[in-house]
């Protein structure tokens, strides 16, 4: 038996060139979700830090005790922590929520570039935007688990606080209203499988960022947790591609 060990802790390796990547994680997840993903780039010479986001990894009732201003301090915390470890140069590689935070990243701070993965603009639950009111007569709504093979490498919760569904509301609102200040190279990801974020939302990305560098790509076959699904390696080869043309060291 294939024997996964699951932690929600960050991590953050050190590389041996000058850019620094700040690879955040989704919405009620952990950085284990970005674990494989920041081996790869650790193994082709890039520093990556992994923060976890205030309210994560610990209790659902932890949580709802958060709002999308302690996930964004994490966020600058982490970025600020980067910069005093000595790099110039950071690009901010964001999954879900992450991704939605890794784009104000690149309107709020000095960046090199921004990868945002699966973030959301228009979601499938329509019950996002109720969530404001739903929360007063519902605390929590049960999750719906992934593929064993994504499972695996989790440390997710297994219900989600309808209080922090409205908090992320606002947040991808406010981001989606600023993404023409972005002017920095940007990439942008997403599964067409996704069940979680619309994948048009991909295209309003791509479509509205002021960068005149922009990409975006496609994946038949990912879910919303691109970075553990079947086309994970095809995702971490197209980051580290980008990277490179970049031509950032």
């Amino acid at each position: 038996m294939k024997i996964v060990k699951k932690n929600p802790d960050p991590f953050y390796y050190q590389g041996n060139n000058k850019i620094g990547l700040l690879l955040i994680h989704g919405f009620t997840g952990t950085p284990a979700e970005m674990k494989l993903l920041g081996k790869y780039l650790h193994q082709h010479g890039y520093t990556v830090y992994a923060p976890l986001l205030t309210g994560h990894g610990k209790t659902p009732e932890e949580m709802a005790k958060t709002n999308h201003k302690d996930w964004w301090n994490s966020v600058t915390y982490a970025y600020d922590f980067l910069k005093e470890e000595g790099y110039e140069k950071i690009v901010s590689v964001g999954l879900s929520m992450g991704g939605v935070l890794s784009l104000k990243l690149a309107y709020k701070k000095p960046l090199s570039a921004v990868v945002a993965m699966a973030a959301p603009i228009y979601v499938h639950d329509k019950r996002m935007g109720w969530a404001r009111w739903i929360k007063y007569v519902k605390t929590f709504q049960p999750k719906v688990k992934k593929e064993a093979y994504i499972e695996e490498h989790l440390v997710a919760y297994d219900r989600t606080p309808i209080a922090c569904v409205g908090s992320l509301d606002k947040l991808i609102k406010e981001v989606k209203r600023n993404l023409q200040k972005i002017m920095i190279p940007a990439f942008i990801m997403q599964g067409k499988k996704d069940e979680t974020v619309y994948y048009e939302s991909a295209s309003y990305i791509y479509e509205h960022v002021g960068s005149t560098v922009k990409e975006i790509s496609w994946y038949e076959d990912s879910t919303h947790i691109m970075t553990l699904d079947r086309e994970r390696e095809q995702v971490f080869s197209d980051i580290r591609i980008f990277l490179e043309k970049l031509k950032l060291d």
